[in-house]
């Protein structure tokens, strides 16, 4: 075995690899449970291709065939019902782990310097695996999937002038037909995985040139032995490994019992009209995405032309702190010519409702990827940071939860106390927003903790 290791090395790097992104990978000594999701998501990815290899196998990409070559694989394909579980649940718990990566991201100030660009990666990942998702939503042509596809797509019919003919593009038909289904699966099962295989790698190697964030958002570079090995690093292989290995085998505990108890989540993970093939003549009651979109979809069904004066407003407020918090004339200038702009298309009619919530719904993840830059707090972990943070994370996590909850249910319909849900979806919307585009104040006066010099146990 060692002359076997020792010939693959000399024409491969193998353990000078190994040596780099294990065992001489000294990570933070005190990562907690929320260090776990990362590799969990990695889990995710590889049970999501090898469930959707089986499952190409027996399935067609054809308006008139797909029900039915599903229904097969669940009938008729020995296990087919067990990997066609696995790949539902597998695409409703993936969104679960990287949410809840991306949320200890933020408590612990992970895309501050020198993550920015690692951040940046993780929210294009995140991206296309909406992308991916959505696509694959559509594969089964349940009645759902069918309308679910027909109203996402025309969204794009709001963009002025070259609205309509993009959407017909995308499509490639009138209406979403075989080509749409055709062109979905392609991206589903080739182009999205290998762009998502290829970001993953891009975000571990620049994982690894920076070193992980710890929970006291301590840089453990800056204090070394004389060895060159951090004082508060542990190698990666074997403490990590062994760690996460517990995770992962309580994490597949979990993923078992909701695929042999509870497949369908009542109707999260595969709505009740996903099991009636498609049918243009039906629609259903309610066309709602899978319940990772409706956060974003909230926001969307949000705008309305009575909503976009308080979206004025916060432009407003935004741009009076943004005026006094500089001296700079000439940023002064940007800030307010930008918020007249804003305000004039606005309130000015010239764009429909629709249009602008569209915008919103887009903006509603753009913004992520300017988190590094909003944040101007001395410190990175909420373990450090004082009271307003932790009230403006609180309300932007209840935001995000109601607005999620909300996006499954009808706008006309009272599901909270007192108002309609589209009053909800408005007022939760803008403090979506506010949390992101306050941030460069409400961090600034944030008082906060004296950060250890080395990381706490």
């Amino acid at each position: 075995m060692q002359k076997l290791i020792n010939w693959i090395d000399e024409r491969f790097p193998l353990i000078e690899t190994f040596e780099y992104h294990m065992s001489k990978y000294y990570a933070p000594k005190n990562f907690n449970f929320w260090y776990y999701f990362g590799v969990l998501s990695i889990v995710v990815l590889v049970i999501q291709i090898i469930t959707g290899i089986f499952l190409t196998m027996h399935y067609k990409p054809d308006t008139g065939l797909a029900f039915a070559s599903v229904e097969y694989i669940m009938r008729d394909v020995e296990w087919g019902w067990l990997i066609r579980y696995m790949h539902s649940t597998g695409a409703s718990m993936f969104f679960v782990v990287v949410y809840l990566h991306m949320y200890r991201g933020v408590i612990y100030g992970s895309y501050r310097k020198p993550r920015e660009l690692l951040w940046i990666i993780g929210v294009i990942i995140f991206i296309a695996l909406m992308a991916e998702a959505f696509m694959g939503y559509l594969l089964p042509w349940g009645n759902m999937s069918y309308w679910g596809a027909q109203v996402i797509i025309s969204l794009f019919d709001a963009i002025p002038g070259v609205g309509p003919v993009l959407s017909e593009w995308i499509r490639g038909d009138f209406v979403v037909s075989d080509a749409t289904l055709n062109r979905f699966f392609a991206f589903h099962v080739i182009a999205v995985p290998l762009v998502l295989i290829v970001l993953v790698f891009l975000h571990l190697v620049a994982l690894h040139a920076v070193g992980s964030n710890n929970p006291d958002g301590v840089e453990i570079k800056k204090n070394k032995d004389e060895n060159g090995i951090p004082k508060d690093g542990i190698a990666f292989h074997p403490y990590y490994t062994v760690k996460d290995i517990v995770g992962v085998v309580v994490f597949l505990m979990l993923f078992s019992a909701v695929v042999f108890f509870a497949p369908t989540m009542g109707g999260l993970f595969l709505e009740p009209d996903n099991f009636v093939p498609a049918n243009i003549l039906q629609t259903p009651p309610h066309i709602v995405p899978l319940w990772y979109f409706t956060p974003f979809y909230s926001v969307l069904r949000a705008v309305t032309s009575d909503f976009l004066p308080y979206v004025a407003g916060l432009v407003a407020v935004v741009t009076v702190l943004a005026y006094l918090d500089t001296k700079d004339t000439i940023r002064r200038i940007i800030y307010v010519a930008v918020a007249v702009v804003l305000a004039f298309g606005l309130l000015s009619g010239l764009l429909e409702a629709k249009v602008w919530g569209v915008i919103l719904m887009g903006a509603s993840l753009v913004v992520m990827f300017f988190l590094s830059w909003l944040d101007r707090s001395p410190v990175k972990s909420i373990r450090y940071r004082g009271w307003i943070y932790k009230l403006a994370l609180a309300i932007f996590v209840l935001s995000f939860v109601v607005l999620g909850y909300l996006g499954m249910k009808s706008p006309s319909d009272i599901d909270l106390i007192l108002f309609k849900n589209v009053i909800w979806a408005q007022i939760f919307t803008l403090l979506y927003f506010a949390f992101f585009f306050l941030m460069p104040f409400y961090t600034k006066w944030d008082k906060t903790k004296p950060v250890p010099e080395r990381v706490t146990s």
